[in-house]
């Protein structure tokens, strides 16, 4: 996750039975390229042991609020400086409780009284304690002096039952903590709507009209957004999981999806046309399943609406030019023709790029020019499409 590279991240893991899921956490952090220094709490001892957290990170494990062979004697004074991001996963319902009442009798309490960082908590625990008036109570204090809950989902508890109070899978804590170290970013304050995967036209209750986009670059865009402070808005058709921090509107078709654009752009500062939509519907679909009699089956089909034609403002729009032939030529039309701020061309026939692969070759049309990228990840690209949104708002403020 390129948003991690390089920040310094204090995670605090405290007694639950999800403290397994921590070292999971610590490592994807590691391997993101983060510096981790980790708070073992009393409880997490009895679950997890220092060394599983040390040989992963090569870092500072502390439990000791007193520890006398530190160097400068005050180690939560030191953590705290050193944190960009305080992160407790899990994060109990005692821990919950300390944080809101302000408590700093042991290291975790003191690091977060001490620290400016932001607070990223993952709760963890039984349903009823969950939903208990008490932890409902000191979650809406921790919310209203800054701290971001990643809410716990539902499923099977430490105690057998299931239901709601099972922690937040490391992916998507990691997604919400990229969110807040980006909120500083270059498009903070920028509401960035994109749209992802390809529509669904239906023919009857059960088949459709569909193309191969995956949606995999729309949702490198909104990740990439998300990661730079902006509030994304993911419009899409995809099948994928969304992104954490991000707003995922489901929709099918392209009269959908324009209509949904359209409530977006309201306020938008920026568009991003990632999807693939179709260029035709059946103008009538059947009511029931068309069932298998003649030889040939015979399709009316009607054009769509032109999302990009159609969905203008005062925002920047990107669109997408997914070709098998005179590439240059169709996309330098797309961008005359639709009035665009930047055109992404890319070659969908080539077996490393475009559909359903995670790599990308695309070629930059603009006002001001052609250029021609390397093979890159989709994310890579997602960030250099941004790039050029950068530009263009920046432009437009001066």
């Amino acid at each position: 996750m390129i948003a991690l590279r390089g920040r310094r991240i204090v995670l605090a893991v405290s007694g639950s039975i999800a403290a397994y899921k921590a070292v999971q956490i610590a490592s994807d952090l590691f391997k993101a390229g983060a510096l981790v220094d980790t708070i073992l709490t009393a409880g997490a001892l009895q679950f997890i042991q220092p060394l599983s957290f040390r040989a992963i990170t090569h870092r500072l494990v502390a439990s000791d609020l007193w520890d006398p062979h530190h160097p400068s004697g005050v180690l939560h004074v030191d953590l705290a400086d050193f944190a960009e991001a305080l992160l407790i996963a899990p994060a109990t319902a005692h821990t919950l409780a300390r944080l809101a009442l302000g408590l700093a009798d042991d290291l975790l309490g003191c690091v977060a009284l001490s620290t400016h960082a932001p607070l990223v908590l993952a709760p963890a625990m039984e349903s009823r304690m969950w939903l208990h008036p008490a932890t409902q109570q000191h979650l809406a204090a921790l919310r209203e002096r800054g701290a971001t809950i990643v809410e716990p989902g539902t499923g099977h508890l430490a105690s057998g039952a299931s239901g709601i109070g099972r922690m937040a899978e490391p992916a998507t804590i990691l997604g919400h903590l990229a969110a807040v170290l980006g909120r500083g970013g270059d498009l903070a304050g920028r509401h960035v709507v994109v749209t992802a995967g390809g529509t669904r036209e239906p023919i009857d209750p059960v088949r459709y009209i569909s193309n191969r986009s995956s949606g995999k670059q729309g949702y490198a865009i909104a990740e990439a957004a998300r990661d730079r402070g902006a509030r994304v808005t993911l419009i899409t058709s995809a099948g994928l999981p969304p992104p954490p921090a991000v707003t995922a509107i489901p929709v099918e078709s392209a009269e959908e999806m324009l209509a949904a654009v359209a409530t977006a752009c309201r306020e938008a500062d920026v568009l991003v046309m990632a999807a693939a939509v179709a260029d035709y519907r059946v103008a009538a679909p059947a009511p029931e399943k068309i069932k298998k009699q003649d030889e040939r089956l015979t399709l009316d089909l009607v054009k769509n609406p032109d999302i990009l034609a159609s969905v203008r403002g005062d925002f920047v729009r990107v669109g997408f030019a997914a070709e098998t032939e005179n590439l240059l030529a169709n996309a330098a039309e797309k961008l005359r023709a639709k009035g665009l701020d930047l055109i992404v061309a890319n070659d969908v026939s080539a077996s490393d790029a475009g559909f359903a692969v995670d790599t990308n070759r695309v070629v930059f049309l603009s006002p001001d020019g052609v250029e021609s990228l390397p093979l890159l990840s989709k994310r890579e690209v997602a960030d250099r499409i941004l790039d050029r949104v950068v530009e263009r708002l920046r432009a437009r403020h001066a």
